[in-house]
């Protein structure tokens, strides 16, 4: 079973819809591949925290009578055969509108989307051997080689003597376009900084959250969004997100 077949499957196997072969493969793979048991784990933890704290929307009173008051008045029995249907109507409505609330609180927004992206992709880089395409820690030798391959032209940093050497960058595919990855190191630790070019829009401040035992941190600036993540103690990670946030503010 490949990365594809498993996220495909996930959510069967979590809901017990798979049969016995299919839940041992995704059960060896997801034994074998941490990338995959990040999404995995997430997708638990979703369906978990909905279940716990979802609240349950009955149909109110008021929707069976104007269902049954906008259906044709009879007499004798096939009033009584209205009013049945009446209540039939009213519940397979109240039916929908809970099925399609709990569907919209199943979808991820664009933000958790992009952060469990963001997180499976740093540990792809890791475990894949895969971290760098070009390997240097002259931003004048990596910022050309990124920008031949991209439609914008991305900012380097050099981070060094904040103790934040660059190691290197490589291309990566996020929320379904390339990106840039640049690579820097502090104390053997790895942080992957995503960046890509978005619709022009107001700058943001920056928005922290940890996932799955790594600091994620984005913002948007320049006309560009920038996600970091490491496994780095939050108080260096977050000194790194400030330099590059001062860093590209002092490029414009």
């Amino acid at each position: 079973m490949n990365c594809r077949d498993a996220v495909d499957l996930v959510h069967g196997y979590i809901d017990g819809e798979l049969d016995l072969v299919k839940c041992l493969e995704i059960e060896q793979h997801l034994g074998a591949c941490p990338a995959c048991k990040v999404q995995f784990d997430q997708v638990r933890e979703l369906g978990s925290g909905i279940r716990s704290h979802a609240v349950y929307h009955a149909a109110p009173p008021a929707l069976r009578a104007r269902v049954a008051a906008a259906l044709p008045r009879e007499s004798g029995s096939d009033a009584r055969a209205w009013g049945w249907r009446g209540t039939a109507a009213a519940l397979a409505l109240a039916t929908l509108l809970g099925l399609g609330f709990g569907l919209a609180l199943l979808q991820p927004g664009t933000e958790d989307r992009l952060a469990r992206e963001v997180v499976a992709g740093h540990v792809r880089s890791l475990m894949a051997d895969h971290l760098m395409d070009i390997a240097s820690s002259d931003q004048h030798t990596v910022k050309p080689w990124i920008a031949g391959k991209l439609d914008f032209s991305p900012p380097v940093m050099d981070l060094a003597a904040q103790g934040y050497p660059l190691a290197g960058g490589r291309l990566d595919y996020l929320d379904g376009r390339s990106v840039m990855a640049l690579v820097y190191r502090r104390h053997g630790h790895v942080i992957n900084l995503f960046v890509w070019t978005q619709a022009p829009e107001a700058d943001s401040g920056v928005r922290s959250d940890s996932r799955q035992g790594y600091n994620v941190a984005h913002f948007t600036q320049a006309g560009m969004a920038f996600w970091a993540v490491s496994d780095l103690n939050p108080e260096e990670f977050k000194a790194f997100v400030g330099l590059v946030r001062d860093q590209v503010a002092s490029a414009r």
